[in-house]
């Protein structure tokens, strides 16, 4: 099986930063190790740590269990709900 690479422009790499960013900090608020969340997670602590960075190659799946873990799988459900430029799209065609 021949994996690719995740290719992520570097000014959207910020927002995957940032992600792993507010992933350690609510890890952190909720004084939780890294080896806690891990095996409650059911990954590796390396990945955690990669996630935690917000590496862009990381499945999405093993994102939503850490989330899971710090009970903010809530948060997955508001990527991309307000889709205003397909609405705009949409709203066009119906013209």
């Amino acid at each position: 099986m021949n994996s690719k690479k995740a290719i992520v422009l570097p000014k959207f790499r910020k927002i995957f930063e940032q992600i792993g960013e507010n992933i350690k900090l609510a890890r952190k608020r909720r004084k939780l190790t890294t080896e806690q969340v891990s095996e409650r997670a059911g990954i590796h602590r390396a990945t955690l740590y990669r996630i935690e960075k917000g590496d862009p190659s990381v499945a999405l799946g093993l994102y939503f269990n850490v989330f899971r873990v710090l009970n903010l799988q809530d948060d997955f459900l508001k990527l991309g709900v307000d889709d205003e430029y397909g609405r705009k799209l949409q709203d066009l065609n119906l013209l």
